[in-house]
């Protein structure tokens, strides 16, 4: 695309929203339920689709689209990545104090179109050392993102030494402190750490939390420690969140999955539906680096039909024949079998958003904040990690590449 064609998209796209924005209702949409997605034929958009099929969000009671546009790593033209997820009826954004300036771009995109704020749910995250700390943090938040509320605050990433926070007082006191400032609706936290299960379940006992975004796969195990969690959750109204269900996940065609090509789906779009399939989740946050990755994620969610076990399974056998690079299964298992320190999982994590996401500024971020200790993956028994590992990743193959790549 040239440079004079590109800039002529990006003002038609940025007109077209402006239109859509000042049709838009005042609120999100009512309707649906936890269990089910409920589409909105009432409300067309000048230029653009109706927007998506939505859930409600536990006990928020608050409806989302089941598509989230998780804005990480500011991708180029984020602004008109914005405008047209909005035009394809996506309601639901996320952002965070880690992800460079995509807080600003959303902010500027708000300021533009006041109007947009009150028909989207918008979401960011802070990292913490301490519960009591995000209270201080909140402002900058609202400053960045040029809003004077925001809908669901979280508490970003928590890693093993936090695992009993989501039941602690501490975190009760700050999460009930945030809901009085009238400055944020609700609470949550997102997790892709090994203690993951224990995290969860630990939410499900304490009982604040509204919402937790976590990496996920459709085939988990139900006898699982984390589907046990989950299922308490969801039992107790906690809104639940998918993320990194992509990533590293995709390297296969519609070709091995006859029954997802013969629905006319990608391999991406059937991993969402398989997602959605799922009735405990919300929604899925991706990350949508360009206006074909849109379209695509958000024809999944207009076309969405629950998937059968057989069309899951298939899905699985599929990405786990194509040498995924990411387990969004994730529990530390492969560490333990490895008989190692090191954390191949986030090493996998960090090797993924260089290779698949193509943002190499945070997959070093993600290295670097591995201790020495963490990274060093040498001495350890790779085959028995693969052997362990949910997604059955070739560490021995990717380990000395993410040596190499971001060492």
């Amino acid at each position: 695309m040239s440079e004079a064609h590109s800039s002529s998209v990006d003002r038609r796209v940025f007109l077209q929203a402006g239109m859509a924005a000042t049709a838009a209702t005042t609120g999100l949409i009512a309707g649906g339920s936890a269990s089910s997605a409920s589409a909105s034929s009432d409300e067309p958009k000048a230029g653009g689709q109706p927007v998506l099929p939505t859930r409600k969000l536990g006990k928020t009671g608050v409806e989302v689209t089941l598509l989230n546009h998780g804005t990480v790593g500011e991708p180029a033209g984020l602004n008109r990545l914005l405008r047209t997820a909005y035009l394809e009826g996506v309601r639901y954004f996320d952002t965070a104090e880690g992800y460079r300036n995509s807080e600003r771009v959303i902010g500027d995109w708000l300021a533009a179109m006041p109007e947009v704020r009150k028909t989207i749910f918008l979401a960011t995250k802070h990292h913490v050392g301490t519960p009591s700390e995000m209270l201080k943090k909140l402002d900058e938040r609202l400053a960045a993102l040029r809003t004077d509320y925001i809908d669901l605050l979280f508490f970003h990433g928590l890693n093993t030494a936090q695992t009993d926070w989501p039941k602690s007082k501490e975190m009760k006191d700050a999460a009930e402190a945030l809901r009085k400032t009238g400055k944020v609706r609700f609470v949550g936290f997102s997790t892709h750490d090994a203690k993951i299960a224990e995290q969860i379940q630990n939410a499900a006992e304490g009982g604040f939390i509204d919402v937790i975004m976590l990496k996920y796969t459709p085939w988990l195990d139900k006898g699982s420690a984390l589907n046990k969690a989950l299922d308490a959750c969801h039992a107790k109204g906690i809104g639940l969140v998918s993320m990194k269900q992509l990533a590293g996940q995709t390297r296969f065609t519609a070709q091995h999955v006859p029954s997802i090509k013969a629905k006319g789906l990608t391999p991406a779009q059937g991993l969402l539906q398989a997602i959605w399939t799922d009735e405990r989740f919300s929604a899925s946050c991706v990350t949508l680096r360009n206006t074909e990755q849109i379209r695509e994620n958000a024809d999944a969610a207009r076309r969405f039909e629950p998937l059968t076990v057989t069309e899951i399974n298939e899905l699985r056998d599929a990405v786990l024949a194509s040498n995924p690079t990411m387990c969004p299964g994730c529990d530390g298992r492969c560490s333990l079998a490895a008989g190692t320190q090191a954390r191949l999982g986030d090493l996998a994590r960090a090797y993924t958003y260089h290779e698949s996401h193509g943002m190499p500024g945070l997959a070093r971020e993600a290295y670097a904040e591995l201790s020495a200790e963490e990274r060093d993956w040498q001495g350890a028994d790779l085959a028995a990690a693969r052997e362990a590992c949910h997604h059955k990743i070739d560490f021995a193959a990717m380990l000395p590449e993410v040596d190499r790549l971001l060492g």
